[in-house]
């Protein structure tokens, strides 16, 4: 296991400051819920999270459901992936067999499950590209299915070589699909949806290869994969050859039990959901651990079975109303929790105003 980098203390990264305030605005010190304790600078803070349909429209009624002509709050049930894109959150829900996607624009919450071609049986993660098309892993169809801008079925691919995917993610030319049964990343063109290649390199060793990959995140021609089958967030260039891993199996700090959601910032900071942990661990680009945040549920801020983490720059105006007025928002970071009473939930990397 690599080095925990000195600027962060071991106290510093297993205590954290407790608030028991979870969805309002943030009046004073007292409200914070941040990450590392101090005396250690503040990088995370807590700032919402997001269970039901009255989280976002912020009436007690919520919407959604009628049953004998009356309007029902709905809920966010078992959420796995998500995607964000222009003020609206997408979340895969696996008890649904659907999405709920909720307007943080609109301030509305809808069940998004499609009927005839575009129907789901399991859907685990999904992705939104640049033009808004949304791209979803389905585990039962072994197909990604794909929907346009306004959420209308375009197609869906992949059934002659996929297995079980279980995650996308795409760039302006490659689809990217892990294969949980196919124990490989299968690539795909953008454009045509054509499959292109298998990642990584055949010829790889066995420390190399990957075993059950359940998550992936491609960023500056690296592609980054949480091997749950071998406890270990593996690294490839894009054209499939090993660079590096990150972890071991243990409970030190620095390595997983359960590695599943990873996410990668724009400093090369990668974040690993451990459902084991209920945590998400912070590595530098060197794969040197910085801290973590998050553990077993207890009070909002806190982590109930975690499965995906992702990051976000896009829409910080949404929630920079949680943010203390002493620190700065540089991003958000969204967590899905299984189980508990947050089911989703929002972070902000900030840095302290001078």
């Amino acid at each position: 296991m690599k080095r925990v980098v000195e600027k962060f203390s071991l106290v510093s990264i297993i205590f954290v400051l407790i608030s028991c305030s979870s969805s309002t605005v943030i009046k004073n010190e007292n409200d914070l819920i941040i990450y590392p304790a101090p005396p250690e600078p503040t990088k995370i803070q807590y700032l919402t999270s997001f269970s039901t349909s009255s989280d976002v429209t912020g009436e007690e009624s919520g919407l959604v459901e009628y049953v004998a002509g009356e309007t029902q709050r709905a809920d966010i049930i078992k959420p796995y992936g998500i995607a964000i894109y222009k003020g609206k959150l997408y979340v895969c829900d696996t008890i649904l067999g659907g999405l709920e996607i909720l307007d943080f624009v609109d301030k509305s919450f809808q069940y998004f499950q499609p009927k005839g071609f575009g129907q789901f049986k399991k859907p685990i993660n999904c992705f939104k590209d640049n033009i808004g098309r949304l791209f979803v892993a389905d585990a039962e169809r072994a197909q990604i299915v794909v929907f346009d801008s306004l959420d209308n079925y375009l197609t869906a691919f992949g059934e002659d070589v996929l297995k079980k995917p279980t995650d996308v993610f795409v760039t302006d030319s490659l689809i990217y699909v892990s294969d949980l049964k196919g124990r490989d990343i299968e690539v795909f063109s953008h454009s045509d949806y054509s499959w292109v290649k298998s990642l990584p390199d055949e010829n790889l060793g066995e420390k190399e290869r990957v075993f059950q990959p359940t998550n992936i995140y491609v960023k500056q021609g690296r592609l980054y994969v949480s091997d749950f089958g071998d406890f270990r967030i593996k690294i490839y260039s894009t054209e499939g050859e090993f660079i590096d891993s990150v972890g071991s199996y243990g409970t030190g700090l620095g390595q997983f039990v359960r590695p599943k959601g990873i996410a990668v910032d724009d400093s090369l900071n990668l974040f690993v959901v451990d459902a084991g942990f209920e945590n998400v661990q912070i590595f530098d680009k060197d794969g040197n651990l910085l801290m973590f945040f998050g553990g077993p549920y207890v009070k909002p801020g806190d982590m109930w079975l975690p499965a995906k983490v992702i990051i976000d720059y896009d829409n910080l105006k949404y929630f920079q109303k949680y943010v203390y007025e002493g620190f700065d928002l540089k991003y958000l970071i969204f967590v899905t929790n299984q189980y508990g009473p947050e089911k989703i939930n929002v972070y902000g990397f900030v840095d302290e105003k001078k």
